[in-house]
């Protein structure tokens, strides 16, 4: 089976380096996985049978859903069952997690990332909506609701949160839990050791900003 790595744009945005040091490890643990940088949103043009690896929680849906012959999987689930990533230690330290709308019926995303952060010692406190029940962020309201009430909705999720630090999966997240009050974490910055930047958040922008990358890729 051909496998290749989809970092998403967000994640391409947000901090590239990150995505060159991902692919490094794909590449040395299992081989030449080539990096597949054609916006999901457009036609893939790989050949059937390929299986995607994926950072980003609605690459993960459209491929699964919208070409055939494509199948997904999550790094998540790749560093999940790996026994050679260097794993930091954070020492117990407690936080929330957010699960994104797009893997909402995939509990095999939902339990690889809990392993994950299980394997890097960080203690979770579960919202009452969590993995299958899990509530969007508010981010997918944009383009159907005014963005103040995009914001409020964003506001809204992050309340439920019952920890300040809220471990997140998808870039749009942390723009969300940003506005909503809260230090999101990102999974990426985490495994690296580096602190999750907000970037550009306010959602006229960082949609404009994910447009013009769609556009380009």
């Amino acid at each position: 089976m051909k496998q290749v790595y989809a970092p998403g744009c967000a994640l391409m945005i947000y901090k590239p380096e990150l995505a060159e040091k991902l692919l490094e490890f794909l590449n040395k643990d299992f081989g030449d996985i080539p990096e597949h940088l054609i916006c999901c949103r457009h036609e893939p043009n790989l050949e059937s049978g390929t299986q995607v690896i994926n950072t980003c929680p609605g690459c993960d849906r459209r491929y699964r859903e919208l070409y055939e012959g494509i199948s997904t999987v999550s790094l998540w689930e790749v560093l999940a069952a790996s026994k050679t990533f260097p794993f930091p230690d954070y020492n117990g330290m407690v936080m929330s997690i957010h699960d994104a709308c797009p893997t909402r019926t995939e509990e095999r995303v939902h339990f690889a990332f809990r392993k994950l952060l299980d394997r890097m010692n960080i203690q979770i406190v579960e919202p009452k909506n969590t993995r299958t029940k899990a509530i969007c962020c508010g981010d997918s309201f944009y383009g159907t609701l005014p963005v103040e009430h995009v914001k409020e909705q964003m506001k809204k999720r992050s309340n439920q949160m019952p920890c300040d630090n809220v471990v997140v999966y998808c870039v749009s997240c942390i723009k969300a839990m940003h506005i909503g009050g809260k230090t999101p974490r990102y999974i990426v910055d985490l495994l690296f050791g580096e602190d999750t930047g907000i970037g550009t958040f306010e959602p006229d922008a960082w949609h404009d900003e994910l447009q013009k990358f769609i556009d380009a890729h």
